[in-house]
């Protein structure tokens, strides 16, 4: 089982392929599986390196009193360097997302190119979203203490499926993701949910991220998380905004043939791969 050391973690990691690198960064409340479909897509072409963030997975807690979106990208650069990766590519989504932008704006000089899927970004809060990131996801913890995590998110899943529908995609895949994989423990859950709901107060100068970017999100996002990616358009510098058609919040497991498709004409099109053409700029993508 490959793992190196980070912080004080002993992080788990998988790779696949050779070429230039790209590393997945998964969401929470799941591990590095969620990325298999686009990580062996890619590999032909691109070194594709996926693993647990700090809590999760085969990675596992720490004893540490809580987690910030700072402390998991400082994570993130510990493997990076443990790993000899020459400025790989990014790519997080949700949670996985938030990591990625506090990586990149420390480090910019480190990365070649970051896509940022289903995400938020600190610069925006409005009345509704606070209450459902500070009030509804701080109140899980209780009751996943009780009856644990899988059947509050479950109940969770079915509420925001009620007023939202289609957010959810097909759950049933994450469902099964989480069978193969270890369970989270419950401290672990209630500091991984915490760093998420404090995001907003996380400083990130998005003007220092000055890499190509592409943003992602599915048809069925939700409303807020559309007007955040229409955010992380005004304020970085070289960025690309794409929709995944007929997918959720987990838009490269609804839809992971489109997720995929956006994320490779991406890295063609900032680093063409020996022997293939970039496209023309006739793609779905739209600069922005």
């Amino acid at each position: 089982m490959p793992t190196v050391r980070t912080n004080g973690v002993e992080t788990y990691y998988e790779r696949r392929g050779e070429g230039p690198p790209i590393v997945f960064v998964h969401a929470s409340i799941v591990d590095h599986a969620m990325w298999d479909r686009q990580a062996d897509a890619l590999a032909d072409d691109y070194a594709t390196i996926v693993y647990d963030v700090r809590g999760h997975g085969r990675t596992g807690g720490s004893g540490e009193p809580e987690y910030t979106m700072d402390l998991l990208a400082e994570d993130l650069y510990a493997l990076v360097t443990a790993l000899d990766l020459d400025r790989p590519v990014l790519c997080g989504l949700s949670m996985g997302g938030m990591i990625a932008q506090a990586y990149a704006a420390a480090h910019p000089d480190r990365i070649a190119g970051l896509v940022l899927a289903d995400t938020f970004t600190p610069r925006i809060l409005t009345r509704g979203e606070w209450f459902l990131r500070r009030v509804a996801l701080n109140a899980l913890i209780p009751p996943v203490r009780l009856v644990g995590y899988e059947r509050v998110e479950r109940a969770n899943v079915w509420l925001t499926e009620r007023l939202f529908g289609g957010v959810s995609g097909d759950y049933e895949r994450i469902e099964r993701l989480r069978e193969t994989g270890p369970k989270m423990a419950t401290d672990e859950f209630a500091k991984v949910i915490r760093s998420v709901t404090r995001f907003h107060g996380v400083a990130i100068d998005l003007s220092a991220i000055t890499v190509p970017t592409l943003v992602l999100y599915g048809e069925n996002e939700l409303p807020f998380v559309k007007r955040h990616a229409a955010e992380l358009a005004v304020h970085l510098s070289d960025v690309e905004i794409d929709e995944v058609p007929h997918a959720g919040h987990a838009s490269n497991l609804d839809n992971p043939d489109s997720f995929t498709a956006a994320v490779r004409a991406f890295l063609t099109r900032i680093d063409p791969v020996e022997g293939t053409d970039a496209p023309d700029g006739d793609t779905e993508t739209e600069p922005r």
